[in-house]
């Protein structure tokens, strides 16, 4: 027969000052663990939905960013004159040609500067990125120094508001419109006409080049097309893993800190189950020796002590992972490796990341408790109420 669970769960809340102070050890531990998920979550999800599945971009052959890519003029017609690239209802092929630059501002409520990708788009470019909303003001005028802001940009820098002016390759441009991207990538952006930025900038040469597909099943031959063709040193991929692919090294540093972080103080937070089970065994000698004089064995003393530790865990991690939930109410800003430009997200809480910071949680629980709960089925029956 099993000792009833009612009986573990009161021994818990018998020692109530003792379980908190363990349990909020291991909430501590899983929030660190929680919000490291969720903050690489936001960061995959916000540049994969920057790309469109049925967009494609073409960049040069070996470049990993828009910003080292580049596509002669020659180039960029022969792409866009390709069966597979989709008509607007005007006739004209739906095609953005892209320049991508950076430049340095300064951060809101600071003087530190960062750096910001400046996108130069084409008259076609909202209706290739349906995501893109107009939320104020309005769009720039082709051939002027005007440029919209993406959300992100105009909470995090100053002089992005509407009616301000930045100064950058040696012209004032005016804010004139403020657009959201829907949590993705192009939220930390800003954008103007594709011809005035590359004439700023003394640029002879695209960045990149986006297409939607008529049919996007088309895409390998597309892609097979473009790769084959002798007059073009571009490779093709689907926008949407183009920007995933941009969250790779950032990704791999902040599951590496956070990780590496989540370890270290999960010792100390186990060592902390460990005495406080530990002390719950020595308390409890006499008690032990009197469910073995009445009949459990010492599977069913393993076992109870275990199940006590697992619900110490279970309770630090509910705990841990109510507070990381909290974060998604907050953003954060930060470098992104690939593109050294500064790149806004937002914390994600998922069912996933939620099963596994339970099972965490639990894992510490079952390691914390597991020799305590093993030196309390060994304990002889005699010796324990003799002990007691």
């Amino acid at each position: 027969m099993a000792i009833p669970l009612t009986y573990i769960a009161r021994n818990l809340w018998a020692r109530r000052l003792t379980t908190a102070l363990t349990a909020s050890g291991l909430a501590l531990v899983v929030f660190v663990f929680a919000t490291v998920l969720m903050l690489d979550a936001g960061l995959k999800r916000t540049l994969v939905t920057t790309g469109e599945y049925d967009n494609a971009i073409a960049i040069r052959k070996g470049s990993e960013t828009e910003i080292q890519s580049g596509i002669y003029r020659d180039q960029a017609n022969i792409i866009e004159m390709h069966p597979a690239v989709a008509m607007a209802s005007d006739g004209q092929q739906l095609v953005s040609k892209e320049t991508v630059v950076l430049i340095s501002l300064i951060k809101s409520g600071s003087d530190k500067a960062s750096n910001v990708v400046i996108r130069g788009i084409s008259a076609l470019a909202l209706q290739l990125r349906p995501q893109v909303k107009l939320v104020a003001g309005r769009l720039f005028k082709p051939g002027s120094s005007e440029i919209m802001v993406g959300s992100s940009i105009a909470k995090g820098f100053s002089g992005t508001r509407i009616g301000e002016h930045l100064r950058f390759a040696q012209r004032d441009w005016t804010v004139v419109g403020l657009f959201d991207a829907g949590g993705s990538g192009f939220d930390s952006e800003i954008w103007g006409d594709v011809d005035q930025l590359m004439q700023a900038f003394r640029r002879t040469a695209y960045s990149a080049m986006v297409v939607r597909l008529g049919d996007s099943d088309s895409f390998e031959r597309f892609k097979s097309d473009i790769d084959a063709d002798p007059r073009l040193a571009q490779e093709v991929k689907r926008e949407q893993i183009f920007y995933s692919d941009q969250s790779k090294a950032l990704s791999t540093f902040i599951n590496v800190l956070g990780f590496t972080l989540s370890g270290i103080f999960s010792i100390g937070a186990m060592i902390g189950a460990m005495i406080t089970m530990y002390a719950s065994v020595a308390n409890r000698t006499g008690e032990i020796g009197t469910l073995r004089a009445l009949g459990f064995k010492r599977r069913n003393v393993l076992s109870a002590f275990l199940l006590e530790a697992l619900l110490l865990g279970l309770t630090g991690g509910i705990a841990g992972l109510a507070f990381a939930s909290l974060m998604q109410f907050a953003s954060f800003s930060t470098i992104n490796f690939q593109t050294f430009s500064d790149l806004s997200f937002r914390f994600i809480l998922t069912p996933g990341i939620v099963l596994k910071t339970l099972l965490f949680a639990l894992l510490m629980g079952f390691l914390g408790g597991f020799l305590p709960a093993l030196r309390a089925s060994r304990m002889k029956i005699v010796d324990s109420l003799r002990a007691a």
